[in-house]
């Protein structure tokens, strides 16, 4: 009976062996995830979120492979819906390679998902949630590279005062985001002087003639969309085809050239179609144009807005990981201490800028643009005119 357990032992060791082995190899893989819609009307901005995330660690994770990691990108679909969001954020928690998520497109999405982030201390960073509620919290995990709906809204009121606007209705898609930027619009616009003849919510998206007869009798010189493009084009195509010419004014949501492929001319009519934004198109950062090349050889296209930010959202996470893995003695660190080293980040240089964190995970600066549409082919969405140009620190 000894002997065949003096011949099993040396097979159990060589089982443990193997299995460490494969422990390490386990180890030896860190992922960056991404959180975006990668189908529906929006999936051509949340495509990009991706593209510029995998465009990073491709061309940036060397660093890590050098201490002998495998970096990986593991995207999810969150299809701009809050139930979804939330139902891949606990698959991505309960996976321990992942060390860091880029994402989401929508606050509404964002804010639920990341109470599942914020509950397994991993560290997520935003290219493109202005919601105040995002940072507001105050979890070590969440952070943006973006401004603030409460910067947001105030800039495009003050931007409608200087050009001479006295009355404006203001309209909102009823989300989070849409909802809670138009708000901020409303309150700008009264500090400014401006009279808002009628405020309301809308989840319409196709037909807007009940919405518009009310708002046509208003007679506004402006009106104020907050929300997404794919909603906001189709109202503002619809507000021209019933005679409106006053200015058609949104925000960041705006921001792709599906606008333009759903309302063309009616961009350029009238007093014209403005939107502010916290990232604005690739194309007007000096330091992205060799991102907007590679992003063309990779992916075939011209970068949408939010994917340049992207790319220095997943860079600041590997930096992190870099940073707090040499602080561990070369080995994967905890999620947490990621968190802990994007914030200790100082004057990190992206290619959308060069970027620090507050408290609450803002960035200590943030830029607001204020674009006009100057052309209605989809193509040339990139050389929107920059009206204005501002640098403002966020709400303490």
């Amino acid at each position: 009976m000894r002997k065949p357990v003096a011949t099993l032992a040396p097979t159990l060791a060589a089982l443990r062996l193997l299995l460490a082995a494969g422990c390490d190899k386990e180890n030896k893989t860190i992922k960056i995830a991404t959180q975006s819609p990668l189908s529906g009307a929006m999936s051509v901005i949340g495509s990009d979120i991706k593209g510029g995330t995998q465009l990073a660690i491709e061309q940036l994770s060397e660093p890590l492979t050098l201490m002998g990691f495998k970096v990986e990108l593991a995207p999810f679909d969150d299809q701009g819906n809050p139930d979804t969001g939330v139902a891949n954020a606990k698959n991505i928690v309960s996976d321990p390679a992942v060390l860091g998520i880029v994402g989401h497109y929508n606050s509404g999405v964002q804010i639920p998902s990341s109470e599942e982030y914020h509950a397994a201390n991993l560290c997520n960073v935003s290219p493109a949630n202005t919601t105040p509620k995002v940072t507001d919290r105050g979890y070590p995990e969440i952070n943006r590279v973006c401004g603030r709906d409460d910067v947001q809204g105030v800039v495009g009121a003050q931007f409608a005062k200087s050009k001479g606007i006295k009355t404006a209705y203001v309209l909102h898609d009823k989300t989070a985001y849409g909802q809670g930027i138009a708000e901020y619009f409303n309150k700008g616009a009264a500090a400014e002087g401006i009279k808002v003849v009628g405020f309301a919510g809308t989840e319409e998206k196709a037909n807007f003639d009940a919405i518009l007869s009310p708002i046509l009798a208003a007679r506004p010189e402006c009106i104020y969309f907050g929300g997404i493009f794919d909603q906001a084009a189709v109202f503002f195509k619809q507000a021209r085809q019933k005679g409106f010419m006053g200015m058609c004014l949104s925000d960041d949501g705006f921001d792709s050239t599906d606008a333009a492929k759903i309302a063309g001319d009616a961009l350029i009519q009238g007093a014209g179609t403005y939107y502010s934004t916290v990232s604005g198109g690739a194309s007007i950062y000096p330091d992205a144009a060799k991102f907007v090349a590679d992003f063309k050889a990779k992916f075939g296209s011209t970068p949408q807005p939010n994917s340049a930010q992207s790319y220095d959202c997943a860079a600041i996470l590997l930096k992190a990981i870099e940073n707090a893995t040499r602080a561990n003695g070369g080995k994967l660190p905890a999620r947490a201490d990621v968190c802990k080293a994007v914030r200790a980040l100082q004057s990190f240089k992206g290619i959308t800028g060069t970027y620090s964190f507050n408290a609450k995970g803002d960035p200590a600066m943030g830029k607001y643009f204020v674009m006009q549409v100057t052309s209605p082919d989809p193509s040339k969405w990139a050389l929107n005119k920059i009206d204005q140009t501002l640098s403002i620190a966020p709400p303490k």
